[in-house]
């Protein structure tokens, strides 16, 4: 039944889909149908494929029970498109009931797809609940939950007294070393700007050793100067550009990105922090100190404290590829 579902979305969907589209696109002016074509794309290749989810899944002691047993609560983000979708699938495929609390960001795609599995399997109609706007979760035996930091106290708060997963704020960067070839360069401009930055995998935050000369990834990143042209991008550069200028700040201007040098791993939209570094083995044991706060380390360098990605990877997570670290299936299947 997934795999149907992957194979319905790789052949382009129909009718549905587009109309949950467009009503995503009018909804939230992040979500440009490209973005969300990407990320359905995405899905398709890497969660819904019939021999990937089989390989998966037998790793965990997976239910066979013919009703889902437990009941998981998951409160979903909705800063890229169906970002909540391997929490949901998770909780699928480990034999559970999924009570879905979608955010007001995205809410059109994920139920149209439960509702294509429902029209093919119609008992799945029974696996996934989603709450209606302002209605509590309630009535669960563990929950799921991702936000800021700001919520994920909330959340540590409210869902106390049951086994949860609660994430906060994290974000990814590389390590260049100055040997980077042009190819490179440019595919780091996908981990950055890819749905303009706005997830935990997005590059936020560039480690460069000292006397780092950036012309080349500026050029590099100038290939992806089509972005200036999304409204949203393009008001929150001019916003950031102008905090530059007024406040004197020191920064690099490529016209659709600004580089500034920060210590901190979280970035404005359409900025990038870069720090500088003397010796590798001083910037491994940094990101160790860090691993908390990290989704993706990218480059082409080994680590001994964090796994490294190559450039051009942070936007194509697998199945075990768990958010924050946290093996999503073990935890559902041993509640």
């Amino acid at each position: 039944m997934l795999a149907e579902l992957g194979h319905y979305l790789r052949s382009g969907g129909d009718e549905d889909l587009d109309t949950a589209i467009r009503q995503a696109c009018a909804e939230n002016g992040w979500f440009t149908e490209e973005s969300m074509r990407k990320s359905l794309a995405a899905i398709a290749t890497a969660f819904l494929d019939r021999e990937k989810l089989a390989d998966w899944t037998k790793q965990y002691a997976v239910s066979d029970t013919p009703f889902p047993a437990k009941t998981i609560g998951i409160v979903m983000a909705g800063n890229i498109p169906l970002v909540g979708f391997h929490d949901w699938l998770c909780v699928f495929a480990s034999g559970c009931r999924a009570k879905v609390k979608l955010s007001d960001k995205d809410k059109r795609l994920l139920p149209l797809l439960i509702k294509k599995l429902g029209e093919w399997e119609h008992a799945s109609w029974a696996c996934t609940e989603f709450l209606a706007e302002g209605e509590p979760l309630k009535d669960f035996d563990a929950v799921i939950a991702t936000g800021s930091n700001n919520s994920a106290r909330y959340f540590e708060q409210y869902f106390s007294k049951y086994p949860h997963i609660i994430r906060r704020n994290r974000n990814s960067v590389a390590v260049l070393t100055g040997l980077e070839s042009v190819a490179d360069l440019y595919a780091l401009g996908n981990d950055i700007f890819t749905y303009y930055g706005l997830g935990c995998r997005n590059v936020t935050k560039l480690y460069v050793p000292h006397g780092y000369h950036f012309d080349a990834l500026l050029e590099a990143l100038h290939e992806y100067r089509e972005i200036i042209h999304h409204h949203k991008y393009k008001n929150n550069f001019d916003y950031n550009f102008t905090l530059c200028i007024m406040n004197k700040m020191p920064h690099l201007n490529n016209g659709c990105l600004l580089l500034l040098e920060d210590p901190a791993l979280q970035a404005r939209i359409a900025t990038v922090h870069y720090e500088y570094y003397d010796e590798l083995f001083d910037l491994d044991a940094l990101l160790e100190a860090k691993a908390t706060e990290i989704q993706c380390v990218v480059g082409n360098i080994k680590l001994r404290s964090l796994p490294v990605l190559p450039f051009g990877k942070t936007q194509e997570p697998g199945l075990s590829d768990y958010a924050d670290g946290v093996d999503v299936m073990d935890f559902l299947t041993k509640l």
